[in-house]
């Protein structure tokens, strides 16, 4: 009897000493955190011994969900306000299926088009079959969205089977961005020893490694030996993309956003705040398209210009330009995209907020820790 009297209150004492397994998330910047995208080593979790499957938790106990990334991650969304601490529990468990927020696709059966999207907007970059059709594509398209669910790959469907053009908006959005032979949306590209853009072309090979719920990865190749890493994460309107040169022609990189002859004036470039912006009015901007607000976000910028073409290409008149000093082999990475004022960023001022506090929110990371 004294045993089992011993017994039951060492088992309650090390029960009562035993804490649970939790991330500690801190938001020390004076910005409240929306559903923001975290990251930790998927070796954190596995070191809480608790095998494979496993459940996180919030504070009130609802289930979060969350995904593995290529590169061994675990992300997932958090709200904190701006200075308070929030704490994940982390337990065994079979998570729940959760809707996928953030995916793409390659799209051969479209002269070898790739393309993702978010709940926020859409994105493609164009193949080799494009390039080999002589058309010049070079930059990256826009599409706008104003539903949260995925719809590319229907606007696929409708258009080469059902004969449903997604230049109209049936709903959920369109195509009327235009991008034609430039940088279109936010792609990067080196300038010769004249200034002058060296444009890409399209991408020679592409791999998926992410493909949802909460974020895309692609990586594109090109024949010049460049690479790009694209990742879109659930929530943002920027993309976030790594690019490196081999052998470069000359040692200036720059990330651009193509401008209209509709909107030559509609632009902002904030040196300070590492950011630029443009007021698209669309390849029709009398026919009620509204407008795409289209941003770069750079980690650090040595200028920014608005560099004209010597020759105009259609409505496309010039670029602005991010313009970074760049050595053979190294990483340059920056964040580009866009919104929609008849989507979910309804006027200009919105869309500069929207870039400024992504730059805070990039200078003031949250804190996690795995216990």
């Amino acid at each position: 009897m004294k045993r089992a009297f011993l017994l039951f209150v060492l088992t309650c004492s090390l029960l009562a000493c035993s804490k649970p397994h939790a991330i500690t998330i801190t938001n020390n910047s004076e910005l409240t955190r929306e559903k923001e995208i975290v990251e930790i080593d998927y070796s954190d979790i596995r070191k809480l011994d608790i095998g494979t499957d496993f459940l996180l938790l919030d504070e009130r106990g609802e289930e979060i969900p969350y995904q593995l990334t290529y590169n061994n991650k675990v992300i997932f969304p958090v709200t904190i306000n701006a200075g308070e601490t929030a704490v994940i529990k982390v337990e065994k468990g079979i998570p729940s299926r959760f809707d996928t927020i953030a995916c793409g696709a390659f799209y051969p059966q479209r002269k070898d088009d790739l393309a993702w999207e978010n709940d926020k907007s859409a994105y493609r970059a164009y193949g080799p079959a494009l390039q080999q059709s002589g058309e010049k594509a070079f930059g990256y398209d826009i599409w706008t969205k104003s539903v949260e669910h995925p719809v590319v790959a229907q606007r696929y469907h409708n258009a080469l089977e059902l004969g449903i053009p997604y230049h109209k908006d049936n709903g959920d959005g369109m195509d009327v961005y235009t991008v034609g032979p430039t940088l279109g949306g936010g792609t990067t590209a080196l300038l010769d020893t004249a200034g002058n853009l060296i444009f890409p072309w399209g991408f020679k090979d592409y791999e998926i490694l992410d493909n949802g719920p909460l974020r895309f990865t692609a990586k594109l190749t090109y024949d010049s030996g460049e690479t790009r890493l694209i990742s879109l994460d659930a929530g943002e309107y920027l993309n976030k993309t790594d690019v490196s040169y081999p052998n470069p022609e000359n040692n200036v990189i720059a990330s651009g956003i193509v401008i209209h002859r509709q909107n030559p004036e509609g632009f902002e470039l904030s040196a300070a705040k590492n950011y630029m912006a443009y007021a698209d009015l669309t390849d029709n901007a009398n026919a009620g398209n509204g407008v795409i607000y289209v941003g770069i976000v750079t980690e650090e910028a040595d200028s920014m210009i608005n560099l004209p073409l010597k020759e105009p290409q259609g409505d496309a008149i010039g670029h602005i330009l991010a313009l970074k000093s760049y050595k053979p082999g190294e990483k340059y990475t920056y964040y580009w995209g866009s919104g929609w004022s008849k989507g979910f960023m309804p006027d200009w001022e919105s869309w500069l907020n929207y870039l400024a506090n992504f730059r805070s929110r990039l200078d003031s990371p949250l804190s996690v820790t795995v216990e």
